[in-house]
């Protein structure tokens, strides 16, 4: 069996953990081979093919190491693929197809977010043998519990928050902290909880400033001159839209920090301060939850493939690993749900909303 494995869309901390548990565990089967694509699919509409093969010696070491030996893009779709010279985007896909045969592979494991397995999706209708690794360190992939990744970014942002704690309050200004997310709260919700934040806004609950502010002049009554304001990049207050930045020819979700801190200095003429954490939480060595987690997904996924259930995701519920089809994860999207317990749990010990 020829096997090959790829990780597309953003980098997060973990993705070697899932690659060193997918060829560690191949190794104790008869005569499977592992083949490492390079830049997700892009690996496949090269030429020649950017691929190597994989052993023990190869993934030797990589257990604690950020990023992904193989190489990430999440600008490598082959159904909608820019062109260099310009134009209109080409659709590939049948290229990625001819390469996948002509390699002669007999499935491969794809290790992404909801970019990624979407895509995966639809080259798995054209005929890939396919199983898919969810990560990403937004958490909001449908369907599972915990992707890889998650764990490390909120550590990242819970760190940042707590260290801005002292100094907001030796300067007695209100902090704010822009963290990624993209459309989900999970990493500003978590983050925020566990490092004692007083305000907390999600893109699934648009903010009001009234509300803010409100909570900003009850701890001035109780003594307290600062605050921390953490802002997930999605997030928008009532009756307004996202913020998004243009970098290197692109639009991204991304400002939102710098936006509220000038609408309640403003409002308010409290002196703020703006830190936007934005690729730190993407770095670094991953946690050991991330590094355990992915051990787990890469072997589940291994047994998937030997197994021959293709055309299936893992999903992690209750504790369990799981398989789940393509079709109930593709194109779907997991925000922070109304009745969470973090955000009960939040909302529990006083921490202001935007409501």
């Amino acid at each position: 069996m020829k096997v090959g494995i790829c990780t597309g869309g953003g980098d997060c901390p973990g993705l070697n953990s899932i690659i060193r548990a997918v060829v560690r565990h191949a190794a104790q089967f008869e005569n499977v081979e592992l083949w490492g694509i390079k830049d997700s699919f892009n690996g496949l509409m090269s030429e020649p093919y950017g691929v190597r093969k994989l052993d023990c010696e190869t993934v030797s070491g990589i257990l604690m190491k950020g990023g992904t030996i193989l190489g990430t893009t999440n600008a490598g779709n082959p159904f909608s693929l820019k062109n260099p010279g310009g134009g209109d985007p080409e659709d590939k896909s049948q290229k990625v197809i001819k390469a996948y045969q002509e390699l002669n592979l007999d499935g491969v494991i794809v290790i992404g977010g909801d970019g990624t397995q979407g895509i995966a999706y639809e080259l798995a209708k054209l005929g890939m043998n396919i199983v898919g690794v969810p990560k990403t360190i937004d958490n909001d992939l449908a369907s599972t519990d915990q992707t890889v990744g998650f764990d490390t970014a909120v550590e990242v942002a819970a760190e940042a928050i707590a260290r801005l704690q002292t100094t907001a309050e030796s300067h007695e200004r209100a902090m704010v902290l822009e963290v990624m997310g993209r459309n989900a709260g999970h990493i500003a919700l978590h983050s925020g909880i566990a490092s004692g934040a007083h305000v907390i806004l999600l893109p699934e609950i648009p903010f009001s400033y009234e509300a803010i502010i409100q909570k900003l002049d009850e701890r001035k009554q109780r003594g307290k001159h600062h605050s921390v304001i953490v802002v997930a990049e999605g997030a928008y207050p009532k009756g307004g839209e996202e913020s998004f930045k243009v970098s290197s020819g692109r639009k991204n979700l991304g400002g939102v920090g710098h936006m509220v801190a000038e609408e309640l200095f403003q409002r308010t003429n409290i002196e703020t301060r703006v830190t936007v954490l934005g690729h730190i939480q993407r770095g670094g060595v991953p946690s050991h939850v991330d590094r355990a987690l992915g051990t787990a997904y890469g072997v589940k996924a291994m047994d998937l493939v030997m197994e021959k259930k293709f055309g299936t995701i893992i999903a992690l519920k209750g504790g369990r690993l799981t398989e789940i089809d393509y079709q109930d994860v593709a194109g779907k999207f997991r925000p922070v749900p109304a009745d969470d317990l973090y955000l009960q749990a939040a909302k529990g010990v006083g921490i202001c909303l935007g409501q």
